[in-house]
Parts: C-alpha cells; sequence; structure tokens
C-alpha cells in the first residue's frame, strides 16, 4: 500500500516531538534562574559573591540558633519588633502565610530578627511566635546584641541602607524580607507589607528549590 506524502509529514513530525520531549528538552530544568544580589568579589580566577556571615543570637526558646541551623535550607529573614503598631504585624502576618505555603518542608526556614533587643526578651519573642502560629522548629525569632543584629542587616542581608553603629539612637525599620539560599547567597527581596511581592517570594522559593533538585542530564 502506498503511504501518502501527508501521513508521512505526519510521522516525522510525531517522531521529531518524541525526540525533542525525551532526548533533547529537559522537563525539570528551571524555567529561570534567580539572580544572585551583592557585590562580587573577584580573586585570581575565582569569583566569589555577596554570602551571609556567620551569627549566633538567642530564640524564642532562650537557646542559641546559628548559622549552622540553616544548612541544607534556603530561609527567609526578616527585622521586626514585637511592639510595633505599624508594619511588623503585617509582615509577621506574610510571613506566616509564607511559612504556611512550607509547612514540614525541611528545605525551607524562616527567621525573624528583632531590631529592639532591650523589649524583645526571650519571653516576649515567645509569645509573639505563639501569636502568629509559628512552628520555632522552622520559623526562629532571635534577640542579640544590638550591634551584632544590625550589623547582619546592613552588611549581611544587605536590608538597609542607611549608615549607623547599632547604638542608643540608631534604628533599623525595614519591610523588606530577603531569600537566602542553600549557599548563604542572597536571591531575592521581597517587601513583606505587599502581598503580591509575597505572592512571588513563594513562587521564588519553589524555583530556588528547583534549582538545587535540577541535574542536567
Amino acid at each position: 500500500m502506498k503511504i501518502k506524502p501527508v501521513n508521512i509529514l505526519l510521522l516525522v513530525i510525531a517522531i521529531s516531538v518524541f525526540v525533542y520531549a525525551f532526548f533533547i528538552h529537559d522537563n525539570n530544568k528551571p524555567l529561570r534562574h534567580l539572580p544572585i544580589y551583592g557585590e562580587k568579589d573577584i580573586k585570581g580566577t575565582d569569583t566569589l559573591f555577596h554570602s551571609v556571615p556567620s551569627f549566633s543570637f538567642i530564640n524564642q526558646d532562650g537557646t542559641i540558633t546559628t548559622d549552622k541551623d540553616f544548612e541544607g535550607s534556603v530561609y527567609v529573614t526578616d527585622f521586626f519588633f514585637t511592639t510595633c503598631g505599624s508594619i511588623c504585624p503585617i509582615m509577621s502576618t506574610q510571613m506566616e502565610r509564607v511559612a504556611a505555603a512550607f509547612k514540614n518542608n525541611k528545605e525551607v526556614k524562616f527567621l525573624s530578627h528583632t531590631v529592639d533587643p532591650e523589649t524583645d526578651s526571650v519571653k516576649q519573642l515567645k509569645q509573639y511566635a505563639i501569636s502568629h502560629h509559628a512552628d520555632t522548629k522552622q520559623w526562629m525569632f532571635v534577640t542579640g546584641d544590638k550591634k551584632q543584629l544590625y550589623n547582619i542587616a546592613r552588611k549581611g542581608y544587605l536590608l538597609d541602607a542607611h549608615q549607623g553603629d547599632g547604638g542608643v539612637d540608631d534604628f533599623i525599620h525595614t519591610q523588606n524580607f530577603a531569600l537566602i539560599d542553600k549557599d548563604k547567597r542572597i536571591r531575592g527581596f521581597y517587601d513583606g507589607t505587599d502581598s503580591s511581592e509575597v505572592n512571588q517570594l513563594i513562587n521564588d522559593i519553589n524555583l530556588l528549590l528547583a534549582e538545587y533538585r535540577y541535574k542536567p542530564k
């Protein structure tokens, strides 16, 4: 039986689609990669991106929280204070929403720092965590030395551009969240009072996890 040219064409198209789907196109490949924030230091042949330095603070349970607690995880961080009556309640409610989206996901964590350590005692942070239904194994609230807290906000997470020394008259009040990857690099900034930007944060966390899971064929 003679095969019609149109049938041959359809067969060629079908084979091409099959080859593309299974041998060329990688369905697991992320659609895009998140940028890496912070200036690069070029030393010799190695390109080093800005990374969050090591830290050690006291959490809502009165125990030490360090950067080691976030190894193997991406995390979202912010700065707030429990007596804030303006942006902080909105930020914490939005962070609660993000935490709920990744509940029980061991690859995703959250870290909220107080900017008012004199007021925000361990007990105060504990009550605040309870009020936002936080699983404190995943979402930690920390206090500590004011200068260290302010230094990491500005020089570690790049969340405040103002100059300051963490002294008595110094105060940080930013609504921004930062997304940190498993290599301690900053991968995004988001307005924690804007639900649409927080939606983008949720999408970007999934995208960042996909980056780590992706293995080229």
